[in-house]
């Protein structure tokens, strides 16, 4: 079957009618083999403009609803998930590029992000706060928000909607989501099954949950539109330095997910068995295309030479292939710009007197129209600027180190500041990572990498990352708005401060 017999098939079995995905201007093609998969319609402008209509009435409706019995609804989805897990598993490896595993692995982060949500639907919870005043009780609440705008990027072309959405809905808000032009039929896929979980649920606000399809500048009028109190965008820091002014201007809350130059410290300590098999995983998995992935190593000179010559054997003998074939580990780059992305990053560390292995282009017979690399790993004299700029490819930069606080001086020597990990079995080194002096990213990780985070805590990053945090812990307070509320059930009317402030009257 081709790939896009494959998708077609799959699109049908989740729902989706052939004319969401056919005749229209969005191409849509496979990172696997370049193959067309999909033609959408991209949504006007007015559409957009009147699906935040329908979201902002679905929102006064739903709000009412008690929380509890909106997480219903996501538990609901959750079972269409559970469902349907292989089918959009596979989806996203054919539209993403992920290996199978990886593929599944994200559908799970839906279904536990859903469970997370339901059980969080009864401790929406506030505090009781002492006051001065006798005869007074002073409480903080929390109130649904309002419209959410959730713009997603292709790495994650489903879980990170997930992530928002299941908290949004409990929160009581409505969601309008804008995938990433490179993988909107997962988008497709994914809004067909919450579609069925608010059929079964019964009674759900029209427009409560929308898709919009298309560019930039459809997402440029949902960041704009007054009528979205919250946008949650993912992708890069250079998109997210022109969505946060815009929402600034209007007062609006952003919640960014931007870049992240993960990098990784290992100790003299450091069991290098277990080291090894971390670095792998976060520097080549997915192709180097996460958000979390390995981009810098900060060696012991100690152990230097013998952890680099083990990762240069790992790096040989990776398997880089189809993510539809069993023993893959690598699958191919999302498309041509990534490529040359990856090039240009790595003609300009040849020029700053790094030593690359790997790197190259393979099966380019095979996959003409695809992008398959070989994961390249480049040994640095030094931490010079293109270390410093995030490469959305696998690129593993190495460099030595003899002092643990001139490593984390480098670590910190970046603009971004998502994840971060260090290996060792010294206490000192490990707390020292965690402390205040140590790692300034939102993930600090010991003995595992910074790639692959839990959702039960809360996803996200400093300086050019955003500041913004998804998933787990309270996170869901971004989806809410705060009230301090103080009651007054004695005869008097004390006020704060010991103010007097006595009238005739």
């Amino acid at each position: 079957m081709t790939t896009a017999r494959e998708v077609s098939s799959l699109l049908v079995q989740l729902g989706v009618d052939r004319s969401a995905y056919e005749g229209g201007t969005l191409i849509v093609r496979s990172p696997i083999d370049g193959a067309i998969i999909g033609q959408l319609r991209e949504t006007p402008a007015a559409e957009v403009t009147a699906a935040i209509g329908r979201a902002q009435q679905a929102f006064l409706a739903w709000r009412e609803i008690p929380a509890p019995r909106r997480g219903e609804l996501v538990r609901l989805f959750g079972e269409e998930l559970r469902a349907n897990k292989d089918a959009l598993g596979r989806l996203v490896t054919l539209e993403a590029g992920k290996i199978v595993q990886e593929g599944l692995g994200e559908v799970q982060e839906m279904i536990d992000i859903c469970d997370y949500a339901v059980g969080l639907s009864r401790q929406l919870y506030g505090l009781t706060i002492a006051t001065e005043r006798p005869g007074h009780v002073m409480r903080e609440t929390w109130h649904p928000l309002g419209v959410v705008g959730i713009i997603s990027a292709f790495n994650f072309p489903v879980a990170v909607w997930s992530w928002n959405a299941a908290l949004a809905f409990v929160c009581g808000d409505a969601c309008i989501w804008k995938p990433s032009e490179k993988t909107p039929l997962t988008a497709l896929a994914t809004h067909a099954l919450f579609e069925k979980a608010a059929a079964r649920f019964g009674g759900v606000p029209a427009g409560l949950s929308a898709l919009i399809i298309g560019q930039r500048d459809i997402g440029e009028v949902l960041v704009d539109d007054p009528r979205v109190p919250l946008i949650s965008a993912t992708g890069s820091t250079r998109m997210g330095r022109e969505v946060g002014p815009r929402l600034a201007k209007r007062f609006a809350r952003a919640l960014l997910e931007l870049g992240g130059n993960n990098g990784m410290i290992v100790c003299p300590s450091a069991d290098l068995d277990l080291a090894v098999r971390g670095i792998l995983f976060a520097a080549v998995g997915t192709a180097g295309q996460r958000c979390t992935s390995l981009r810098r190593l900060f060696v012991h000179a100690s152990v230097y030479d013998t952890l680099v010559d083990r990762l240069k054997r790992a790096y040989g003998s990776v398997p880089v292939g189809s993510p539809l074939e069993t023993g893959t580990l690598v699958g191919p780059l999302i498309d041509r710009a990534a490529y040359e992305m990856m090039q240009k990053s790595l003609g300009a560390a040849a020029e700053a007197g790094g030593k690359t292995v790997g790197g190259d282009r393979v099966l380019s017979e095979q996959f003409p129209d695809a992008f398959y690399v070989r994961p390249a790993l480049v040994e640095m004299p030094s931490q010079v600027e293109v270390v410093c700029h995030e490469t959305f490819a696998p690129i593993l930069y190495v460099l030595r180190y003899t002092d643990l606080a001139d490593a984390i001086a480098l670590h910190n020597a970046v603009p971004q500041g998502l994840s971060s990990s260090i290996f060792t079995t010294d206490l000192r080194e490990a707390e020292t990572f965690l402390s205040a002096a140590g790692s300034d990213c939102g993930i600090v990780n010991v003995n595992i990498g910074p790639s692959g985070a839990e959702i039960g805590g809360a996803f996200g990053g400093e300086k050019e990352t955003g500041g913004g945090r998804e998933s787990g812990s309270d996170s869901w307070r971004a989806y809410m708005r705060r009230a301090t509320n103080t009651v007054n059930y004695s005869r008097s009317l004390p006020l704060a401060q010991g103010i007097k402030f006595e009238v005739d009257a």
